[in-house]
This record gives structure tokens, sequence and C-alpha cells, in this order.
């Protein structure tokens, strides 16, 4: 049975028809691809130009991604919507150039800046085994750290101007104030993912953060739950997981209907078709993603095996 959000309330048959029950103006994109490669360009350059250490480039990233995304959401905030994602679109594109045709960020159009592994003590984080757990400590904290924003002061405001932007401002939330703080740190998470990718990969280039990334962590926002910390995680899984499953499922039954090469052609287009597919998919039938699927299951089972 799928899920249906209550209490957003219509006034024509066909507006209580269509096929998005929730309002789409809480639907939003940010161009996370830009913050991404904001944080990891900050970074390499310090760690390069100061041979800084990780932890001083960490924040640094994720600072100077909050300030850039706090310029970008001032023009951002009488906006919502679709235009809030053209806007933030055009903030990628802008970001990009920039990074591309400044020599002194970069070092010109497709350069790339080797960086250093990141140190404990003396202790070098080498192999791929290292640095996932290293990258884990990460992705917990910045669970903590969500859970516990969305229950503080702050959260309460920004939930409150996401369901109703007027009705907020009327019991005196600063709307202006919340908004570009939504922004900064918004814009802090990426920079601070594109500094610990960056490390992960031993290289800062543009490649790595084009808009194509943008769209895969909106496939996983959407796919996991609009709204939902869990459902960011299960979107994580879910579309990083999806390709290689694929893959495996071509590689082993693929030959059964078509040539050797054209199988090879067909696994990364499959996988974008697979992704617009699931999107579409999500957006209609299950607008909460994955995380309202695993709610109820689990209060399936909370009340099982009796009927109520």
């Amino acid at each position: 049975m799928f899920h249906r959000e209550s209490g957003v309330l219509k006034t024509t048959y066909e507006a209580d028809m269509a096929l998005y029950p929730l309002p789409i103006a809480r639907w939003t994109v940010a161009a996370l691809g830009a913050f991404m490669s904001v944080g990891a360009y900050t970074a390499a350059n310090l760690a390069i130009r100061l041979g800084s250490p990780w932890p001083v480039n960490l924040l640094a990233g994720g600072l100077m991604a909050a300030a850039v995304g706090a310029v970008v959401g001032i023009p951002s905030l009488r906006i919502k919507g679709l235009y809030l994602a053209i806007a933030t679109l055009a903030g990628q594109l802008i970001i990009e150039w920039t990074i591309n045709h400044v020599t002194f960020i970069s070092g010109g159009v497709q350069a790339s800046i080797d960086v250093p592994r990141p140190r404990l003590g003396s202790y070098v984080i080498a192999s791929q085994r290292e640095m996932y757990y290293f990258l884990l400590v990460f992705v917990v904290l910045a669970i903590v750290g969500t859970l516990n924003l969305v229950r503080s002061r702050v959260g309460r405001a920004f939930i409150a101007i996401r369901d109703q932007d007027i009705a907020a401002e009327i019991i005196g939330i600063d709307i202006f104030r919340y908004k570009l703080l939504a922004f900064a740190i918004s814009s802090f998470y990426a920079g601070v993912t594109g500094v610990l990718y960056t490390y992960y990969l031993g290289i800062a280039n543009y490649e790595q953060f084009q808009i194509g990334v943008s769209i895969d962590y909106l496939a996983m926002i959407i796919i996991g739950g609009l709204g939902s910390v869990l459902g960011s995680v299960f979107g994580a899984i879910f579309v990083t997981l999806l390709p290689i499953v694929i893959r495996y499922a071509m590689e082993a039954f693929g030959g059964l209907f078509f040539a050797p090469q054209t199988v090879l052609n067909l696994i990364p287009n499959l996988r974008l078709m697979m992704f617009g597919a699931l999107i579409i998919l999500f957006l209609i039938v299950e607008p909460e993603g994955l995380n309202r699927l695993w709610r109820n299951i689990r209060n399936y089972f909370r009340i099982w095996p009796f009927a109520y």
C-alpha cells in the first residue's frame, strides 16, 4: 500500500486528482557538484601552496563553499520550486566556468591538482580500505549532526518555512536569515564532501564535479525520500549499487539477447534510463521515496500479526 500525505487540501477536483500530492514548492534542487568543487579546489590549493594539514583544509573547504553558497542564495531567496532549480543550475555553470578559466584556482582549463593522502600523525592513509573507514567516520558525523540540527530551533524554523513560509513569517521567523542559513549549511556539507572526495581520489579536477554529479545526487534524494535524513542514506545506497547490479545482470544475461559489443554499449545508457524511470516512478507513485516504504514496512511489523 502506497502512502499519500494527508493535510494537503485542494479546492478543485482536478487539483485533487493531480499526480503530485505534495506541493511542488517544497521540491528544490541545489547544484551540489559546484559547491563540492569549491571545497575541493580550496583544499587542494591550501595543501599544495601552503602545505596545511587535512583538518585545516577540510574546515576551510567547507567554509568557503558555505560562503559561496550564501552569495548564490541571496538572489534566489525570493523564488522557489522550479525557478529555484534553474537559479541553482545557473550557479553550477558560473562556478564551473570560473574554476576552469581562473588559472590561480585550477591551473587552467582541464588542469588537475595532485593532492597528498591524509595523515594521522606519521601514518599515511593510503589503501582503499583505510580510506573507506576514514570517510565512514565523517558520514556518521554528518548524519548525527543533521539529525540534531533538525531537532534544534534552527531545524524547526527550516521545517516551518518549508511547510508554509507565509505563516512562518507571521509568527516571527526571519525568512531571509533562515533561507540564507539553509543555503550556507547545505553548501558547507557539499564543500566538505568535495574535500573528502578529492582526498579519496588524490586529485582535484573539474570533471569530478560537473552537472552530472548534481543529477546523481538529485536522484539519490528523490529516490530515497525528500526531507528525510534516512531517505538520503537509502537513496545513496540504492543509486550506488544500481549500476553494479545492472552491469552484472547485463554481463550474465545480456548475451542471450544482444551481441557482446551491443551489451557493452548498452550498460552505461541503461543506467541513465533506469535513473530517469525511477525518478519519474517515485515522483508519481511514492513522493516520499524509499524512506516512506521503509516506514510502512516497519509499522506493519510493529503491529503484526494483528490487523489494527
